[in-house]
């Protein structure tokens, strides 16, 4: 193909009236936008979804108080069945409780960190929420399953 040829396509394509791709927003405001097209995040949202999240914190701290009164009672359970599954059974509700506590406190501390600063790409998020996942991936279930029987 000669340059002459080459200049007559581009200059065909361009009398065509392509559109052009925009992919660092949306097309217009009915989509999330603002009414110049451009993306928009309101950082009270950001702010008022991490302090909800910490906030859960408060009721999971009572039923850990709840949950260690109701367990001071047996002592020692061996030679007793009974008392030691359920010895068995609130050690891993207490241990289970206590993450979703723990992951309530850095999840809502990232989404009030990416409220206040704005600065964080989706990139660093993703990365946090993902070190969060595997800090606090659930527990295996205890109760029902056959151990050493």
């Amino acid at each position: 193909m000669s340059w002459d040829e080459w200049e007559q396509l581009k200059a065909d394509a361009a009398s065509r009236g392509t559109t052009r791709m925009r992919l660092n927003r949306t097309s217009s405001a009915e989509n999330g936008g603002d009414a110049a097209g451009g993306l928009k995040s309101d950082k009270k949202a950001w702010t008022k979804a991490g302090e909800d999240t910490k906030g859960l914190q408060d009721g999971l701290g009572k039923a850990l108080g709840k949950l260690a009164d109701g367990q001071s009672g047996p002592g020692d359970t061996t030679g007793c069945r009974s008392a030691a599954a359920q010895k068995e059974l609130y050690d891993s509700w207490k241990k289970y409780v206590g993450d979703v506590n723990g992951r309530c406190g850095k999840l809502g501390g990232l989404l009030e960190r990416a409220g206040h600063d704005l600065a964080m790409t989706d990139g660093d998020v993703k990365a946090e929420l993902d070190k969060i996942k595997a800090e606090y991936h659930d527990t295996v279930a205890v109760g029902g399953q056959a151990k050493d029987r």
